[in-house]
This record gives C-alpha cells, sequence and structure tokens, in this order.
C-alpha cells in the first residue's frame, strides 16, 4: 500500500554499506550477487567496504578493487573497533539518499535489495530484513536468540522487531538522525528502533553462510546481548530492588518464626545448614547486584572519557573534498 512520506529522487543514489573482518573469501562472489541487482533496481549507487581491521587479505583485496570499478570506497579503520563502530563509520561516510546495511557472507540476500527500494520509494524511511527461519543456525544459536529478544522487549521501552538483524535500508534523515546519537557503546538494532520513523519489514529465510566464517562466537554473542541490554534498559538496575526488598522480608519473617520458635519450644541450637543456606544466598544476592551496577558505572566511564568511536587509517579512493 502506498505510505505518504517524502518524494524520493528520480535518480536516486544508494550507499551499499559492508563491514568487513576478515572476509577475503567472500568479497568477489558478494560483488558478483549484489551489482547486477543494484542496477537492475534502476538506481545509482555507491559500495561502501568499511574493512574493520582485518588481519588476512581483506584490504588488499578490496584496494585492488577500488582501482578497478567505480563507485567502489574503501573505509580503513586503525584497527579492529567491532561491527557497531564499522557500521557507524559507513554511515558517516555515506553520500547516498539513502543506505543500505548488508553483510558480505550473502546471508542477507541481494535479490532481496530490488524489493527494499520499491518499498523506500513508496515512503517507508526503513525497510528491515524480516527473518522467516533461521535453520541456517544452530539449535543453540536459534532458542538463545529468540530468548535475548524476548527479554530485551520485556525490559526496554524501545521494543526491537524480533529475528530482525542489521539487514536494512534506511532513508537520508534516518542517518541523520543516527548523526545525533553519540554514545560510545553502540547498538545499532536498539538504535534503529529508538529513532523510529515509519519501517516495514521484508520476510525472507535467511540462507546458510557459503564463503568464511563467522567470527560471531558465543562468547562475542553475550557480551553484545548484555550490552544491548544495559544500553537500552535499567531494568536490571530496578529489579535488584524488588530483590532487596523480597530478601529483607524473608529476612524479616524468619527472624519472627526463629522467635516465636524459641517462646513456644524454648532455645535451641542453631543449625549450621540452615544457617550457611542463609549466607550463602545473600552474599551471592549482594555480589550478583553490585556485577549489575559494575555494567552501568563501567559504561558510564567508557562515555565519560569521550573518546572516539572509530579512528580511520584511511579512504580509498582518497575523498575529493577531504
Amino acid at each position: 500500500m502506498m505510505q505518504q512520506g517524502r518524494v524520493r529522487p528520480e535518480e536516486a543514489l544508494i550507499s551499499v554499506i559492508v563491514p568487513v573482518y576478515n572476509e577475503a573469501e567472500a568479497i568477489d562472489a558478494f560483488l558478483r550477487q549484489i551489482t547486477p541487482e543494484l542496477t537492475q533496481a534502476g538506481v545509482r549507487f555507491e559500495t561502501i567496504f568499511v574493512n574493520d581491521g582485518s588481519t588476512d587479505a581483506t584490504l588488499t583485496l578490496l584496494l585492488d578493487r577500488a582501482s578497478t570499478q567505480s563507485g567502489l570506497r574503501v573505509i580503513n579503520l586503525s584497527r579492529n573497533f567491532g561491527k557497531e563502530a564499522a557500521m557507524t563509520a559507513g554511515l558517516d561516510h555515506a553520500r547516498g539518499d539513502a543506505a543500505v546495511l548488508i553483510d558480505v557472507d550473502l546471508q542477507d540476500p541481494p535479490e532481496l535489495l530490488g524489493k527494499f527500494i520499491t518499498l523506500w520509494r513508496q515512503g517507508y524511511d526503513v525497510v528491515y530484513g524480516l527473518r522467516e527461519s533461521r535453520q541456517a543456525d544452530a539449535r543453540l544459536k536459534r532458542v538463545t536468540a529468540g530468548l535475548f529478544y524476548a527479554v530485551f522487549n520485556m525490559m526496554s521501552p524501545t521494543p526491537i522487531p524480533p529475528n530482525v538483524g542489521d539487514f536494512r535500508l534506511i532513508d537520508r534523515r534516518v542517518i541523520e538522525a543516527l548523526h545525533l546519537l553519540p554514545e560510545r557503546g553502540r547498538f545499532m538494532k536498539g538504535l534503529f528502533a529508538w529513532v523510529g520513523f515509519p519501517s516495514i519489514g521484508v520476510p525472507y529465510v535467511r540462507p546458510a553462510r557459503v564463503l568464511g566464517q563467522s567470527k560471531w562466537n558465543y562468547w562475542r554473542l553475550w557480551n553484545f546481548a548484555l550490552d544491548g541490554i544495559v544500553s537500552f534498559s535499567t531494568a536490571p538496575l530496578r529489579v535488584w530492588t524488588y530483590c532487596g526488598i523480597a530478601i529483607a522480608a524473608g529476612a524479616l519473617f524468619y527472624a519472627l518464626f526463629i522467635a516465636l520458635y524459641t517462646l513456644i519450644l524454648g532455645n535451641r541450637v542453631p543449625g549450621y545448614a540452615s544457617l550457611i543456606i542463609v549466607v550463602l544466598f545473600s552474599t551471592a544476592a549482594n555480589l550478583i547486584s553490585l556485577g549489575m551496577i559494575g555494567e552501568y558505572v563501567g559504561r558510564l566511564f567508557v562515555e565519560t572519557k569521550q573518546r572516539p568511536i572509530y579512528l580511520l587509517e584511511g579512504i580509498y579512493p582518497p575523498d575529493k573534498a577531504a
């Protein structure tokens, strides 16, 4: 259905932003698939690869392709800053009327770009890929991903659509809105949801990765999930207030029980088991609550230092405006 929105330029420029880290195997296959799709969509496009501190031949290969293919640029970061910073760098240097964020491993199907652009022309400012099936992922990853979305949306006042990754098209005004969000601890899925604007999902079946290996192990995914929840919700802090009240209430009732027992049945020797259980439980609750507070304090520490989100080693070919 046609949406009311801003008129899109007839000869629109689309910036395709591709964060890469040790992805030399996948680059040529990606370019072979994405170029015809964008050409068929009838738009002008630029392809921006953001090299996030790769240690393999990724940078060498990208520089070679940039020297022979017009419209291909390489943003080379000074070291590995993480995917969220790499996406931010790509958006900062995008010149397009809209930008597409896409992974190089072809698990984000380039054939959806034509539909993304059509919906964007109809007035949607954000068009995102909605994963109908994740059978290509391991069962544990599917279960933990579902759990993350459920917990995040329960805690955060800004819910994010379940089973939606970074694969999306965003309008220029969404890009400008993201420029207004300077936080260093960046959870891009949350930021995309926070800025709002008319959005629509395009369902697709996520294929298996064919080339290269995923850089996301379970430890990195756990830290990523923790960053997302802590960045967009204070519920983990608030819950410990209620935990403290519950523990205090339990302690009060236990004290009343001991007092009544002593008055009615007389004094008895305290049991070691009950004592150690209470001590261990209280200690564990204190440590967990302190750890959660530490997560927030640590993020405050990072934000107050005001370090840049990323540093550039260079832009290739060099920006003529520079």
